[in-house]
């Protein structure tokens, strides 16, 4: 059964529709509102605060730390300086994908990690004979995504923190209500934003600050369905949704190269031995048979399904997670994992993996579509990733 996170006594009173999911063995609120359209405008035209508590989170540290964490992940964080945090993925000794998450290097031999899934036991497992510290804080640190257009200026009101000169995925110290926070410069919305990490303790009081300040910048608790729909914007994977970790794999199609997932940049083959490195060097070198694409569906296709059974044609308002098959004429190419209308580009958008011959952007595919259980197929265009990318999310906001 779940458990409430350091912020339920918050939003338990906020949740009207009481629209609740799990995550990571938490309450996670899916829509506060019945709809949760005013949640996904709040990221795009406001504010929007999201409990991310259920983030498996580990602190690492140690003499070692800094082999260590080399050791697991594909990137080299030798070039990652403190105060700095990096997206990456760690994989099997097959090169293939485990999980993914952040990292961020608080100072030389101290790192806090994120992830999707539990990893405490594969980390230690890698870190035998090395001296290195690996904590478990997930039930110890709670954690706020504030994202949106006014989030920096509402983190200024209400932080005593440097957050003027924050970079893009760079991180800092301060405090909020008098309590001690980290605040990092990340998000999963693909728009302006920031993450704050807690002491689980003292949680609900920089919620109330936040809150406090937040009536002046339109702030909106949002849940994990507005969040679904802003994420598939911006081009961001789901663990268990676009990719299955190779930890849960049923048969090898299941397992995912980094090169078959858009992580090709975060490989760095040139550093020092990592787990998978010879099998990601032979991915590398002889290429990958799939690739993780953006598709933009033909609309007027799908307002003709509709039209055709004398109804109105009807854009989803929540994303879907159902995989449907991708085809090139009367061959299947591959599936989308993905599928969301976009409100702010006014398209059907789906992430999808297809056969590296069709990965090619402006390529036409055709994706399939269910209307009242009727099978059709609409006409997909590739397209870059992300869908959605204002200057706003990387820029130093003024």
């Amino acid at each position: 059964m779940p458990v409430p996170t350091a912020f339920h006594e918050r939003t338990f009173p906020l949740c009207q529709s009481l629209n609740y999911r799990e995550w990571s063995g938490y309450y996670a609120v899916s829509a506060y509102e019945v709809q949760h359209e005013h949640e996904y405008n709040a990221i795009r035209n406001a504010a929007a605060l999201i409990d991310i508590t259920p983030l498996y989170k580990y602190l690492v540290s140690g003499r070692d730390a800094t082999r260590f964490v080399d050791r697991i992940i594909t990137r080299d964080i030798n070039k990652v300086a403190p105060g700095q945090v990096i997206y990456c993925c760690w994989c099997d000794e097959q090169g293939k994908v485990i999980d993914d998450g952040t990292i961020t290097r608080l100072d030389e031999n101290h790192y806090r990690w994120t992830a999707a899934e539990p990893n405490l036991r594969w980390f230690r497992q890698n870190a035998l004979n090395m001296d290195v510290t690996i904590e478990d804080v997930s039930d110890r640190l709670a954690a706020l995504a504030l994202q949106g257009p006014t989030s920096a200026r509402l983190l200024k009101a209400a932080a005593e923190a440097e957050i003027s000169n924050l970079k893009y995925f760079r991180m800092t110290s301060g405090k909020i209500a008098g309590i001690a926070v980290d605040i990092s410069r990340t998000g999963y919305t693909g728009d302006l934003g920031y993450e704050i990490w807690v002491d689980w303790r003292h949680a609900l009081k920089v919620w109330d600050a936040l809150s406090a300040a937040g009536s002046h910048f339109d702030l909106q608790p949002t849940g994990m369905l507005a969040l679904d729909v802003a994420r598939i914007e911006a081009g961001l994977l789901l663990l268990d949704v676009d990719y299955i970790s190779s930890r849960k794999a049923l048969i090898p199609t299941h397992k995912y190269s980094p090169y078959e997932l858009g992580f090709g940049r975060m490989v760095h083959l040139e550093k020092a031995n990592f787990i998978g490195r010879s099998a990601l060097a032979r991915d590398a070198e002889q290429g990958v048979g799939r690739q993780f694409v953006g598709l933009e569906l033909r609309w007027s296709d799908i307002e003709r399904f509709y039209e055709e059974l004398g109804l109105a044609p009807v854009a989803p308002s929540q994303a879907s997670r159902v995989h449907v098959p991708i085809y090139a004429g009367a061959r299947q190419v591959g599936k989308a994992t993905s599928t969301t209308w976009s409100p702010v580009l006014k398209k059907m958008i789906a992430l999808a993996s297809v056969e590296t011959p069709y990965s090619k952007l402006g390529g036409r595919l055709e994706m399939e579509v269910t209307v009242e259980a009727v099978r059709r197929k609409a006409a997909a265009t590739v397209a870059r990733l992300p869908f959605f990318n204002p200057p706003r999310k990387s820029a130093v906001p003024v």
